[in-house]
């Protein structure tokens, strides 16, 4: 990791801020929507009966991240999917600070433009409190993953969880941060 500050979180405070205080008229700077952190949750229903899929989930989500992922267990045991309670089910990372704007930035600008017949993100798939989790089908659309190395193809959660609880103004948040939602040119930070 370098020591300057992440391009996108230098955008946000030279840009991004100054344009939601306008739109949304905070007569308190702190009231300013900003992105809490990035949650990437990976499952995996077959890993207790395949660790090696396990570990390349691992190792994948971490060459993502740039950070080492959480191996999320099973609550309780269901007997009709032969789970048992302890179980791995999968993977999960969650990124703040530098690491959530440098993966954010890659994810924007490296990533999302491999997905194939992409035409933006639902721009109504907000939770009701401000936070957007996008749904991506194969890890090949990142550029750390070596196709080569690749157990089995799976897709994963991508959770931006913004301080906001108002969906409005996590959408222009996201917006203004690059993230290309549909029937709106994308911009370029």
């Amino acid at each position: 990791m370098s020591d300057s500050r992440p391009r996108l979180r230098e955008h946000y405070e030279s840009h991004v801020r100054a344009k939601l205080q306008e739109i949304f008229g905070y007569d308190n700077p702190m009231r300013i929507p900003r992105l809490e952190k990035v949650v990437l949750n990976t499952g995996l229903g077959d890993a207790k009966d395949n660790p090696k899929l396990l570990d390349s989930a691992v190792s994948e989500l971490a060459k993502i991240s740039g950070q080492r992922p959480v191996v999320t267990r099973a609550r309780k045991s269901i007997s009709n999917f032969k789970l048992r309670q302890g179980n791995p089910v999968g993977v999960k990372v969650t990124l703040r600070q530098a690491r959530m704007y440098e993966f954010v930035d890659r994810f924007f600008s490296a990533a999302v433009p491999r997905i194939r017949d992409f035409r933006g993100f639902n721009s109504r798939a907000f939770d009701g409190r401000g936070n957007y989790t996008v749904g991506v089908k194969e890890q090949m659309i990142f550029t750390e993953i070596d196709y080569d190395d690749v157990v089995r193809i799976h897709g994963m959660d991508i959770t931006f969880i913004t301080s906001t609880d108002k969906d409005d103004e996590a959408l222009v948040l996201l917006r203004e941060l690059g993230m290309p939602f549909r029937g709106e040119t994308p911009v370029i930070v």
